[in-house]
């Protein structure tokens, strides 16, 4: 079945790249919400285009709808103008209005025909929206794409049939900030050693969200456990409720009931640091100008830092992957809205997405030119440590049962009394109930 919409949605973008007259050749490189009212950014109409024969060619009527974050509205009718301006064979309309990311996947699957032409997804999300048939395989200019970007970027968006189904525009994961005139450099690399200094009443040591699934499978990575097998793929193997797992959910309990530890929960991390009463916490590169403005002189990052677990000093390693833009399978236009996903994802626009948003690209070589930013060091110090997010649609029964762990730690429900009860439970979960 898979095979088949692949070679059917294949079959299509030929025929649209075939009736646009183009010839597959890439630019030159200069290259829950309710939505808002759609902003509509019809392009310029131009004369129309010769080939270089002087051949008059036709000219195609495109309209795009868009979903896109609050943040990148006004950037997005830039693109859309610049796009517009490099692809004169197409009379291109732009239907440009909020939708965040998470509201995007679930409005997709809710009602796809009235979905976004092209939306901002989690790569994590791939697995299931391809299992469903909702994503448009992203064929065009693919071996440029691979040149691009790291091959992990690439992989998180790879589905089981081998296909790409979206274009990264920025890394999605986290790291640690911290306030450097209490703590050193060397004090941020172990839990423990922040924990034990005295940083005077009213000022709490660390902040991490024990409480979010997104961030849970920290503690249980750094105790040697693995989720869906040591590669991701194996949805029956999760081994949270052995030896490792067990120490790992008691190093939490302990946590949370440290009164030098404050759980992130809406927002409260942020607000002390502001107060000067957080010296460190966790969190990702979209919260880097907010963090830099509160800390101010003080602003510093760093990789997540070890905890002494089973007598041992182990890293912290979380979930790794990224924001992408992805084209719904049932688009009227394949063929643009392949080419405008991958323009607004482009090292022009990335770089521009960084530079309005201070948000991190992930094409190899910018990040490389950016690496003397504070958080984005931190965040490309933290991917050595990084597990690739499982990309098998199983990993969407994991963050229900996760996220009742983690309230239940952090609500003080669980205790070590039941904890290997909750583990065994968990892993039920997560894997009875497997997907073909």
């Amino acid at each position: 079945m898979k095979k088949t919409l692949a070679l059917i949605l294949a079959l299509i973008m030929m025929l649209s790249l075939a009736a646009c007259g183009g010839d597959g050749s890439k630019e030159p490189d200069n290259s829950g919400n309710t939505p808002s009212t759609p902003t509509d950014t019809p392009s310029t109409p131009t004369d129309t285009p010769s080939t270089s024969d002087g051949e008059k060619t036709e000219v195609q009527d495109v309209t795009l709808k868009i979903w896109t974050a609050s943040e990148e509205l006004e950037l997005m009718k830039k693109m859309g103008e610049s796009f517009a301006a490099a692809h004169p064979e197409y009379n291109l309309t732009f239907d440009i209005s909020e939708m965040g990311i998470d509201e995007a996947n679930a409005n997709l699957k809710t009602d796809a025909d009235s979905a976004a032409d092209i939306f901002q997804l989690a790569s994590g999300g791939v697995p299931e929206l391809t299992q469903k048939g909702l994503l448009l395989p992203i064929g065009y200019e693919l071996d440029s794409l691979r040149e691009l970007y790291p091959a992990g970027a690439i992989s998180a968006v790879t589905a089981e049939d081998g296909l790409v189904y979206a274009v990264p525009f920025t890394p999605n994961t986290f790291f640690m900030y911290y306030n450097k005139s209490m703590f050193t450099e060397d004090e941020v690399k172990s839990v423990e050693t922040m924990m034990a200094k005295d940083l005077g009443e009213g000022v709490y040591n660390f902040s991490f969200q024990v409480s979010g699934p997104w961030y849970i499978e920290s503690f249980f990575y750094a105790a040697g456990c693995t989720l869906f097998g040591p590669d991701g793929k194996d949805a029956s193997s999760m081994d949270w409720n052995n030896a490792n797992g067990l120490a790992a959910g008691k190093y939490m309990i302990d946590l949370v009931n440290n009164p030098k530890y404050v759980e992130d929960k809406d927002g409260i991390a942020m607000s002390l640091l502001r107060e000067g009463k957080l010296a460190a916490y966790v969190d990702g590169t979209w919260n880097a100008s907010g963090v830099q403005e509160a800390l101010g002189e003080n602003y510093a990052a760093a990789p997540l830092p070890t905890i002494n677990i089973n007598g041992q000093d182990s890293q912290l390693r979380n979930f790794a992957d990224y924001k992408t833009y992805a084209v719904k399978s049932s688009t009227a236009y394949p063929l643009a809205a392949q080419q405008f996903a991958e323009w607004i994802c482009n090292e022009e626009n990335q770089l521009a997405r960084y530079e309005d948003q201070g948000v991190p690209p992930c094409i190899s070589s910018l990040a490389d030119q950016l690496s003397d930013n504070i958080a984005l060091a931190a965040l490309l110090a933290q991917s050595e440590y990084a597990v690739a997010q499982p990309n098998i649609p199983q990993i969407n029964e994991y963050w229900t049962p996760a996220t009742a762990l983690g309230e239940g730690i952090y609500n003080k429900e669980i205790t070590e009394d039941n904890l290997q009860e909750k583990l065994d439970q968990l892993v039920d979960a997560v894997t009875s109930t497997l997907v073909s």
